[in-house]
């Protein structure tokens, strides 16, 4: 099946396909275009009956795809069975997801991202507005997030290469790795370990029981440090001090706690040429 809508700019992606792939594409100017292939006859008989509209809401048109679920069936992903949703839309588009277990890409610049699901991966590229995603066992990966990002998981990995925007992370045997934090973070973990490879300022609380914490501090950014730990090891290459320290850089507060893990506070190197993302 396949859909194409003319519109003059971005739109609001809804997606509702309980399994598959979702591939989005957002470098088309002034049309979308939908593409939903089925590779079993069970699949083909869901994809006949799917609804695809487009309608105006709010500033942004909506353009829905709501691919039904058969009572008492379920996708497996053996065979080259299962639904593609393969979408083309302009530059900026924001996108949500409603899933069990579908695989979610977005390449290029999104607007926006809102997923809900089970068991999908998610793999976005870089994403201008925030970024909220609620699932049990999903992995997260990103390469650029302007907004805030705040992301809940059960047994995931969490992987930002750069956050400018607060964020606000939680998993509980999944791993946690923030590059570059330009804001505030609140990474919370039972068993994963976190990186947070350079923090620049403001407040970074990462907590977790038995998962190993290492924050690195950005050269030029003075750092508070509140580090606690039951039964860890707590190790630093930056002085330590119960007082704000003083100087004319950005104060980054520290404040990691474990009970078991151990929390490691290094220096970042110069940093890197990194890409802004312009809204």
């Amino acid at each position: 099946m396949q859909r194409s809508f003319e519109v003059e700019g971005p739109v609001e992606l809804d997606v509702r396909l309980v399994s598959g792939e979702i591939e989005v594409d957002p470098t088309l100017d002034g049309r979308v275009d939908v593409e939903l292939l089925a590779h079993d006859e069970e699949s083909q008989r869901l994809v006949d009956n799917a609804r695809i509209e487009l309608s105006p809401h709010g500033h942004r048109p909506t353009l829905v795809v709501d691919v039904p679920q058969k009572k008492g069936f379920s996708f497996t992903l053996f065979g080259r069975s299962g639904i593609e949703c393969r979408i083309r839309c302009p530059h900026d588009s924001g996108l949500s997801v409603r899933t069990k277990s579908a695989d979610v890409v977005a390449r290029g610049m999104i607007g926006g991202l809102n997923i809900a699901t089970a068991s999908g991966d998610i793999e976005v590229d870089r994403v201008s507005g925030g970024v909220n995603v609620k699932s049990a066992s999903s992995d997260f990966s990103a390469r650029e997030i302007a907004g805030g990002t705040n992301i809940q998981t059960a047994s995931g990995d969490i992987d930002i290469d750069v956050a400018r925007g607060p964020v606000n992370v939680t998993s509980v045997s999944g791993d946690i790795s923030i590059g570059e934090a330009y804001d505030n973070v609140s990474a919370n973990s039972v068993s994963g370990d976190q990186d947070h490879g350079a923090v620049m300022h403001g407040v970074v609380a990462a907590h977790s029981v038995s998962g190993d914490v290492t924050i690195a501090v950005r050269q030029g950014s003075r750092a508070y440090l509140d580090c606690t730990t039951v039964s860890g090891e707590t190790s630093s290459e930056l002085e330590l001090s119960p007082e704000a320290p003083a100087g004319d850089g950005p104060l980054v507060e520290i404040r990691a706690k474990t009970v078991s893990g151990d929390i490691r506070i290094t220096r970042a190197p110069a940093p890197a040429n990194s890409q802004e993302v312009h809204a």
